[in-house]
């Protein structure tokens, strides 16, 4: 592998050793993903310059065995960044995981010392001090309610006088 890490583009380069283990260890989650989007790209990259090669190669070639030889060292580039995207995914996801664990802890401890539920004072016996406001159908005032009113008034009127008829 070392041979194709020496004939990568210097940026290439520089992004293989950006994903070492020991360089990634400290960087924080948004530095992950960043990080993790750029290796996806470069990976999508190759792989997708490897199935392309390789396919025109399979006419050239005569069949598939004989252009995969020929294909070796995009695959092996291809291959590179895989790895590499591998070990930023491990990462990112380790990093992810704490810091859901993290805000869980912040939210719970919030949780528990302001309350998000019901006051607790027990002073009035678990009963209601106030008999609240009586309940008044407001809607009664409205003109389209009076009307509405009279419409339906009316209709059994008719329908009264109608059985009356008989």
């Amino acid at each position: 592998m070392s041979k194709i890490k020496n004939s990568l583009a210097e940026s290439e380069y520089r992004l293989i050793l950006e994903t070492e283990e020991d360089r990634i260890a400290d960087l924080s989650e948004g530095k992950l993903l960043k990080l993790h989007k750029r290796t996806r790209r470069a990976r999508n990259k190759y792989v997708k310059d490897y199935r392309r090669q390789g396919a025109q190669k399979v006419g050239k070639k005569g069949g598939r065995g004989l252009a995969k030889k020929v294909n070796v060292r995009r695959a092996e580039r291809a291959e590179l960044f895989e790895e590499a995207l591998s070990r930023v995914s491990r990462r990112l996801a380790v990093a992810a995981h704490e810091s859901a664990e993290r805000i869980k802890a912040e939210r719970l401890a919030a949780a528990q010392t302001n309350g998000s539920g019901p006051a607790t004072s027990t002073a009035a016996g678990g009963k209601v001090k106030s008999k609240g406001k009586a309940r008044v159908d407001q809607t009664r005032e409205s003109s389209g309610r009076i009307k509405y009113e009279a419409s339906s008034q009316a209709q059994g009127a008719r329908r009264q006088a109608k059985r009356d008829n008989r």
